[in-house]
């Protein structure tokens, strides 16, 4: 593939310390795909707020990557930004604000993420909305789906079509859906939506049982592991720590050791895009050989670990995967 303008500056510039980790990652996944390779990338943070879709749904688009592990709040705050896009508010001097400042953002219901408020009504109201529609639908015909199923089923139907803020080409969870993508979502009570089925749940609205678990996911991504395994194998592209990557690594090893199947190949590439420092036994800032240990990456697995802001780094790794 030639390269465009983003992809011929960093390699023209970017040749030592983190950049050239930075262009090291970018090729590596490259030659992984090329060779046949699948690739996961698991999403941490805030990352769909920063708009990662932008590039990552044309990632969907050309195939560049095969499944996504995300938070329950990446899932939901893409779809987000599509229909309420115009009613965020940017806060540039956020490390200014004192706790009154703070206080009257939550006033005008506005719910801060470092510079970006996002709206209460316009967001997340919206999305509840026609979300129970689904999850009320599945109640009364006895259906079970995961979370990220029941986004699936919302965007699909194109009912949030009117609200849209955005060129909907820059939504990755459009482009997911479209392509049936598989995603992940581990702990996804731990995100707006989720809290929000949990008050229906509460109420007696709906039950519990009517989204599948975590536990359901592990048994999913188990089976899809296998099958996708073979040849190359699977990379896995980690933007950030958490439990967006934690979630998921962790199927090789339960694989290998709990299901006993000795047979069962490694990730076969691994990228770690974080500014979390290796210290005080923090799980995300730990280095990939630490990974060998737990049975998760071979000794011979391309390791690459580029310790800078997420948001900076990889939509130049995709742009570079891009070709842009």
């Amino acid at each position: 593939m030639s390269k465009g303008p983003i992809s011929q500056f960093i390699q023209e510039h970017y040749l030592h310390f983190n950049s050239a980790a930075l262009v090291d990652a970018a090729k590596g996944y490259e030659t992984h795909l090329l060779e046949g390779g699948k690739m996961m990338i698991t999403l941490a943070g805030a990352m769909s707020t920063a708009e990662l879709g932008k590039s990552l749904a044309e990632m969907i688009r050309q195939d560049k990557v095969q499944i996504i592990s995300c938070t329950g709040a990446n899932l939901e705050e893409d779809i987000m930004n599509l229909v309420a896009h115009s009613h965020y508010k940017r806060v540039p001097n956020y490390r200014d604000l004192s706790p009154q400042d703070e206080w009257d953002l939550l006033e005008n219901h506005y719910n801060r993420v470092t510079d970006t408020c996002i709206p209460e009504e316009e967001a997340f109201r919206r999305l509840q909305k026609h979300l129970f529609k689904v999850w009320d639908d599945a109640d009364k015909s006895g259906e079970r789906y995961f979370p990220h199923e029941f986004m699936y089923k919302m965007l699909l139907s194109k009912e949030l079509e009117q609200y849209y803020e955005i060129d909907p080409k820059n939504s990755w969870m459009l482009a997911a859906a479209e392509k049936n993508l598989p995603i992940i979502v581990p702990g996804w009570e731990d995100s707006t939506m989720g809290n929000i089925f949990a008050s229906y749940c509460i109420k007696g609205t709906f039950k519990p049982t009517m989204t599948k678990s975590g536990i359901e996911y592990m048994m999913w991504l188990s089976d899809w592991y296998v099958k996708n395994s073979e040849g190359k194998g699977v990379g896995f592209f980690q933007v950030g720590g958490g439990i967006a990557g934690d979630f998921p690594i962790c199927v090789v090893p339960m694989l290998y050791q709990d299901m006993e199947m000795e047979n069962i190949p490694f990730w076969s590439y691994f990228c770690q895009v974080s500014d979390s420092t290796t210290s005080y036994g923090s799980y995300s800032g730990a280095v990939p050989n630490e990974k060998i240990t737990w049975g998760k990456l071979d000794i011979h697995t391309p390791k690459f670990i580029v310790e800078s802001d997420a948001t900076i780094v990889v939509p130049l790794i995709f742009a570079y995967l891009l070709g842009w």
